[in-house]
């Protein structure tokens, strides 16, 4: 089992010595790699809808920066350029355009959003430019016969809604469910790994909805969900709608089971602004320690992040998990660059990456590590139950794969 190990925070420096790939007779480098420098690219909606999930790239250009204040990858500075795309397709479409085109990007590095990138997905592997652990668990990123140059970084939705499915009937077998998604890919997906995973019992769905990211609000569809008799609600969205559904449920003193997924589970981005009574029982998956729990309150790995975010990021909230996925998901990429050497080549950058075997990072749940091959290039593939208690996060039952 590989550890990545930070530097400046508690460990020693030089975090990857013995992940670092043997040295090539001479270096090799592709466009936006050199001898001092290797260039990522990012999108990311640091305005509009989903803006919350913002922080997670503000996290990463952070911990880039720590890696250079110490010597950076093997000697190489990391360049992380990170534009707002708004979680617009279209946007999303120009500004990968300007990375790759203009800027000459090595990678693109865990790119926020569903629909986003899914339109630059077909350009970016034409270019044979790396799509590396998007930020979305999408199933069309598992497609390595069709889309060799793209990872995904999360669970997948569909395995993430048939985890959820089970644990409803599990808990509540004769349940009367209502579900919410984004009408988008990442909507159905979750809703047919959903769907799946009630099997025969599919027929409980007594009210089904839809919203978009431009709509203001989805009371309307909370309130049809209430009226329907649900007493089990899946709230598969995104932060904003997310949040708008715990707190119209709360103010209608509706009080089913909800379900919240793992892309909507941040305390601060979502259940503050639900109203933190509105939460107390919502149940969702996390690969990830939450900062909030007490439980990791002596553990080694939250220690040394709550002081890379003192230090690395200081305007970025400590109890935030968006922060957390961020830092996690740069560590990552740290030990996949650090793997290639000198060997700089996006060939080589993809190979390193699907090349990963049991590699325990420091903010991932016990139990779960990530594992990719040529075959099966999702990262993270297990997760873990947790409850909200009115402050916190509590984890319960085992980690859960398939």
């Amino acid at each position: 089992m590989m550890t990545a190990k930070l530097p400046g925070v508690g460990f020693a420096a030089g975090l990857t010595a013995a992940l670092v790939a043997p040295a090539v007779q001479g270096a090799r480098y592709d466009p936006g790699a050199n001898a001092q420098e290797i260039t990522l690219g990012n999108t990311a909606p640091y305005s509009g809808p989903a803006s919350a999930y913002g922080t997670i790239a503000h996290a990463e250009a952070a911990y880039f920066r720590m890696l250079n204040e110490h010597g950076g990858i093997n000697g190489r500075k990391i360049v992380f350029d990170s534009r707002d795309d708004g979680y617009s397709p279209p946007k999303t479409v120009e500004v990968t355009r300007a990375l790759v085109e203009q800027e000459n990007v090595f990678a693109l590095f865990n790119s926020v959003g569903t629909a986003p990138n899914i339109a630059v997905q077909r350009y970016l592997n034409l270019k044979k430019v790396p799509q590396l652990f998007v930020s979305s668990g999408a199933t069309r990123w598992n497609d390595p016969a069709h889309f060799p140059w793209t990872t995904g970084f999360l669970p997948t939705y569909e395995q993430e809604g048939r985890i959820y499915a089970r644990y409803i009937l599990a808990t509540r077998p004769n349940a009367k469910i209502a579900v919410l998604t984004p009408n988008e890919d990442a909507g159905r997906d979750y809703l047919r790994g959903f769907k799946q995973g009630l099997g025969d019992h599919a027929r409980q769905i007594v009210a089904e909805a839809t919203y978009e990211t431009t709509d203001p609000t989805v009371d309307s569809q909370v309130v049809m969900f209430q009226q329907a008799g649900a007493d089990a609600f899946f709230d598969e969205a995104t932060p904003k709608f997310a949040a708008q559904a715990l707190r119209r449920a709360g103010a209608l003193g509706w009080k089913p089971l909800i379900v919240l997924p793992s892309v909507a589970n941040s305390i601060n981005a979502v259940l503050k602004p639900a109203g933190l009574e509105n939460a107390v029982g919502v149940v969702t998956g996390s690969f990830l320690k939450d900062p909030n729990d007490p439980h990791w309150r002596n553990d080694p790995g939250l220690r040394d992040w709550r002081t890379w975010m003192a230090q690395y990021n200081p305007e970025g909230d400590p109890g935030d998990v968006m922060n957390v996925n961020g830092y996690t998901a740069a560590q990552l990429m740290e030990i996949v660059l650090a793997r290639c050497g000198d060997d700089l080549t996006r060939a080589n950058l993809m190979k390193q990456a699907l090349s990963l075997h049991e590699v325990a990072l420091p903010m991932l749940l016990p139990g779960i590590t990530v594992n990719t091959s040529a075959d099966d290039v999702i990262p993270i593939r297990q997760l873990q139950m947790q409850r909200f208690d009115g402050r916190a996060w509590g984890l319960f039952g085992p980690v859960l794969g398939e």
